[in-house]
């Protein structure tokens, strides 16, 4: 059994790592605010732009080979696996890492090629213990995220889509949906669907005009749209991506918090039960020794 010094050491340890866990999760609480003003002001402009897309391909009848539609299945992948270079973040990483696995174990039999870019040190480094090399790894997505480099990697992907290296992109990353909460998407990047447009949107009251004249033509306004749309859903991933490890830090830095109290609250309740055997001990002791000098 400890000694009191030894469970005295024990709480005064403890209660050092709960000082930390509850100054994480405070920075963490003040990250997550900012990422999630970020992404909240970004989804309009997001759902608008690709509004606007589709709506001038539906009446301009335009084509482009980023909105291709497949006939048959992809043969090469590539896979953008987003995940973050810290950890102390419960099963932010990990849920990201079992999900792209059991994705390979499932797919890779039926696909001539499967490549991957990792964004994030935590799922580059699994991924190479299994002895799994990208064709690119960035890391740093927490402290420089920036729609610079989240166009920097769109213009990356573009060019391996469009040179046909690959048929498809697929982006697995954590979608953010509140402080506790967040769930594993792997979603196609590319060839982009844009969905329905506000001619079939029978909600949608904003109609589109179907008479408007284009200046530049329709085909360049659609080609340029089409790459914004294309960085600003990388960015938003990403921002979606670090909003939700902040979530989840803030979370699991909480619940080590009451995991450190309870703990405490445990040690400091054997430390007062040895320490009052021991006086009982020692007052039996001096009273045994009293009567036996009568």
């Amino acid at each position: 059994m400890a000694s009191l010094k030894d469970i005295r050491a024990q709480i005064a340890s403890t209660k050092n790592t709960q000082q930390i866990t509850k100054a994480l999760k405070l920075v963490s609480a003040s990250k997550l605010r900012k990422a999630q003003n970020n992404i909240v002001n970004m989804r309009p402009y997001a759902l608008s732009l690709r509004r606007v897309i589709s709506d001038v391909a539906v009446t301009q009848k335009v084509a482009h080979p980023l909105m291709g539609q497949r006939t048959e299945a992809a043969k090469n992948v590539l896979m953008v696996v987003l995940t973050s270079d810290r950890g102390l973040c419960g099963a932010f990483n990990t849920n990201i890492n079992k999900f792209t696995e059991k994705y390979i174990k499932e797919n890779k039999a039926n696909l001539q090629k499967l490549d991957f870019i990792f964004i994030g040190r935590k799922g580059l480094e699994f991924f190479q213990k299994r002895n799994i090399n990208p064709v690119e790894s960035i890391t740093g997505l927490d402290k420089d995220i920036s729609y610079k480099l989240a166009a920097d990697v769109a213009g990356k992907l573009l060019k391996y889509f469009l040179t046909g290296e690959y048929d498809e992109v697929r982006l697995v990353y954590n979608e953010f949906k509140s402080a506790i909460s967040h769930t594993v998407v792997c979603e196609t990047l590319l060839p982009i669907n844009l969905g329905l447009s506000s001619f079939s949107d029978e909600i949608n009251t904003a109609k589109f005009s179907k008479d408007l004249v284009f200046e530049p033509n329709a085909e360049k306004i659609v080609e340029e749209l089409l790459v914004k749309h294309f960085d600003l859903q990388v960015y938003r991933s990403m921002s979606e991506s670090v909003a939700a490890e902040h979530g989840a830090r803030m979370t699991a830095m909480e619940n080590a918090s009451n995991n450190a109290k309870e703990l405490i609250n445990k040690l400091t309740l054997t430390y007062n039960k040895l320490r009052q055997e021991k006086i009982t001990t020692e007052l039996i002791e001096i009273v045994s020794g009293a009567e036996a000098l009568k």
